[in-house]
């Protein structure tokens, strides 16, 4: 709930018609309305949360919903700006992707009654995972269509939003960074950029980076015993990598 309560506010702010090839709320509904939809679903989920009864895992979870908001301000705050480091989308990545990952694995753990150090090791793999996940979609957005993406192809790069393999690509293309700078105002100047990444590196470098990332999730999964559990969760780290292939 908080994760669906998450997009539809998302896409309000993003001004996005599309999610999933469907209307988004407030495309439907009004933006009044979608607000109203995603402020319910937050206290609906924060409700079924304290229903937990478990204070370690209440406060964890709740830490996801600052997250959520301080994700956004950081993305709102960038936009077109072409100086932004591989760290600062990692850091709006953890915010808006991969803290609500890594609250859930380590929560489960604390309700298993797992240690400490396995708690904070499933924390270190939903962490990675989601990292990997906000990376592999942001290179979907580049290599996929509109169909297959549900919504426009390059999206992200049009409203300024500067991905993973758009950071790597201005590391070698000057024209890019005065494309972007210029906020695709000439006719075709999204196709080139979007070109322009892909013929500079910057999706291979990401694919790297999400391979990274994935690696540093399976390795957090040394802390559980070989079992089926052990393997369906290293399976989701490289289910997530073959969304790419």
């Amino acid at each position: 709930m908080i994760h669906t309560a998450s997009l539809i506010h998302d896409d309000v702010l993003d001004e996005s018609d599309l999610r999933r090839g469907r209307e988004t709320v407030h495309q439907l509904y009004g933006t009044r309305v979608a607000i109203l939809a995603g402020d319910f679903m937050f206290a609906q989920s924060s409700w079924y949360l304290a229903n937990l009864e478990n204070l370690e895992v209440i406060k964890l979870i709740s830490q996801v919903i600052k997250d959520f908001a301080s994700g956004e301000i950081k993305q709102a705050s960038s936009l077109f700006d072409c100086d932004v480091k591989l760290e600062d989308y990692l850091l709006k990545s953890y915010y808006k992707t991969a803290s609500l990952i890594a609250a859930s694995t380590k929560g489960a753990a604390i309700f298993s009654g797992a240690d400490r150090s396995v708690t904070e090791q499933m924390y270190e793999y939903g962490k990675n995972l989601g990292l990997s996940f906000q990376v592999v979609d942001d290179i979907l957005d580049f290599t996929q269509s509109a169909e297959q993406l549900g919504k426009p192809a390059g999206s992200d790069l049009a409203k300024g939003n500067l991905t993973a393999p758009v950071i790597f690509a201005l590391e070698k293309e000057p024209k890019l960074r005065e494309i972007i700078e210029s906020e695709f105002c000439e006719t075709g100047s999204l196709d080139e950029a979007i070109e322009l990444v892909k013929q500079c590196g910057g999706i291979e470098r990401a694919q790297e980076l999400a391979k990274e990332k994935a690696d540093i999730a399976i390795k957090s999964l040394q802390c559980l015993p070989q079992s089926d559990f052990r393997l369906g969760l290293e399976d989701m780290v490289m289910f997530n990598l073959e969304r790419i292939d």
